[in-house]
Formats: structure tokens, C-alpha cells, sequence
């Protein structure tokens, strides 16, 4: 457990150490790219930090961390796509992946939307898995997460400026109590 967590350090000063030289709305792009396409890093307190310093570009934050979730999650939705069905069904439990395309093929692009609006922690991984497998149109999956993605994003940033310093360090907060 000590190894894992040493790892999950050092990776996190990695990009971080990556990052240092952005700044402003590259960063955000950046890091929403980074968390959607491999290991997590926190995009949400990163666009709620912009949001604070700049709430005028709320808009720009918004729309660049949804291009990079968007971007990102193509790895994902690739892996579903060439590893298909049973290569899901290992990675995420074969209970939970037949959940997860009941869901699919109920709704929809909302069954991707509405998972991209739920905040982190939320397995959305599962259902870009799962877009891949059930071989979801591209236009239709991109364009999915992005709005999903911003409308999560938008919300974030209104209630950053409605709110201003104490969502911020709720937030803040959260996220050192629960990496």
C-alpha cells in the first residue's frame, strides 16, 4: 500500500512538474486532457481556482477543460472499441459492464452525458469504456462528453463566482481529505 501511494506522489509531482510552465487557460486544457486520457488529476479544482482569479473567463475555462476531457477520452473509448465486450467486462466486472450498456442502449447519448456531469469519483471511465464496445458513433461520443463535460464545468464556475473563496476551499478541502 506504501508503494502505491509513493507511486500516486511522484506521478502527481510529475505532471505537475510538467504543468509548472503553463499557465492560465493551457493549464486547464492540459490537465482536463491528462486526467481524461490516463490517470486521474483533479481538473475541478483547477478550473475552479481559474474561475476564481478570473471569473470573467469562466466561459473560455469551461469550454477548453471539456475540450480536453473530450480529447482525452478517446484513449478510452478506443481500448472498448479494439478490446471489445469481453476486455471490458474484465477491467470493470461483467455485472456492472451489462448495467452500463442496458443503460447504452436505453438512452442513448445521455447515457454518456449524464455519467460526465457526475463529479469525480464516478466510475465515467466505465461508460467510455462501454461507448467503444458498443461501437457508439465518434461524432455522437465526442460530442457527448464535451457537453456533458461543460455543462459539469459551467455549473462548477457559476457556483465558484456565486460563492466565490468558500467553494474553493470546500473544495480545496475535499480534495486533500480524499486524493
Amino acid at each position: 500500500m506504501k508503494a502505491i501511494k509513493h507511486f500516486f506522489l511522484r506521478y502527481k509531482a510529475w505532471i505537475m512538474g510538467l504543468l509548472a510552465p503553463l499557465s492560465g487557460p493551457w493549464a486547464v486544457f492540459a490537465v482536463a486532457l491528462i486526467d481524461a486520457s490516463i490517470l486521474g488529476v483533479p481538473v475541478d479544482p483547477i478550473v475552479a481556482y481559474y474561475v476564481a482569479i478570473n471569473p470573467r473567463h469562466c466561459l473560455l475555462y469551461a469550454v477548453l477543460a471539456a475540450t480536453g476531457s473530450a480529447l482525452g477520452s478517446i484513449v478510452w473509448y478506443l481500448i472498448g472499441y479494439k478490446g471489445g465486450e469481453a476486455l471490458v467486462a474484465k477491467r470493470i466486472g461483467r455485472q456492472r459492464f451489462a448495467r452500463v450498456h442496458a443503460l447504452s442502449e436505453k438512452y442513448g447519448d445521455l447515457a454518456l452525458i449524464i455519467p460526465a456531469l457526475m463529479p469525480p469519483g464516478f466510475p465515467f471511465k466505465a461508460f467510455e469504456l462501454t461507448a467503444g464496445v458498443t461501437e457508439m458513433s465518434f461524432l455522437h461520443f465526442e460530442l457527448a462528453v464535451f457537453a456533458g463535460r461543460l455543462l459539469r464545468f459551467l455549473i462548477l464556475g457559476a457556483l465558484v463566482i456565486a460563492y466565490g473563496a468558500e467553494v474553493l476551499g470546500f473544495l480545496m478541502e475535499a480534495f486533500r481529505h480524499h486524493r
